[in-house]
């Protein structure tokens, strides 16, 4: 028995930092530079994530939104909390899908303050996603908002 805690204590160690679960308020902090720490954002630049994330999250076309908003980015005219913002979001392409999930529930969570009954992503989600809208422009994305009812 002691010679197979030890196995298994080795086995933990050895794990690589990769496989330990991603980290969404330090990932967050991309988002931060211009949504800012608290989610707000700056009116009439950035959106707030304050309230939409959470109704979007809630159902499935809002869902992809979120994801493709993040791996594509966004572009051109964008409708939030009934204000039009005209920038881009850089796409965030290098973020595995684990990180993604990983901040998009740290928005639902700490920013949003998404009820519990609101499913939180998973990697297998995003990577799905991600891979159904690998063809979608940034402007693309973007206008996939307007059809979300």
């Amino acid at each position: 028995m002691t010679m197979l805690r030890a196995g298994l204590a080795a086995l933990l160690l050895a794990l690589p930092a990769a496989a330990q679960a991603a980290d969404g308020p330090t990932l967050y902090k991309r988002c931060a530079a211009c949504h800012l720490a608290t989610g707000a954002g700056v009116p009439g630049a950035f959106p707030s994530l304050k309230t939409e994330p959470a109704a979007l999250a809630a159902k499935p076309d809002g869902r992809r939104f979120l994801v493709l908003s993040v791996t594509r980015g966004l572009s051109g005219p964008l409708v939030a909390d009934g204000k039009t913002y005209r920038g881009v979001m850089p796409a965030q392409a290098t973020m595995k899908d684990d990180e993604v999930a990983a901040v998009l529930n740290h928005v639902l969570d700490a920013i949003a303050a998404a009820d519990k009954t609101v499913r939180r992503f998973d990697a297998d989600e995003v990577a799905g996603i991600r891979k159904g809208g690998a063809t979608l422009t940034s402007r693309q994305v973007a206008e996939l908002k307007a059809a979300i009812k």
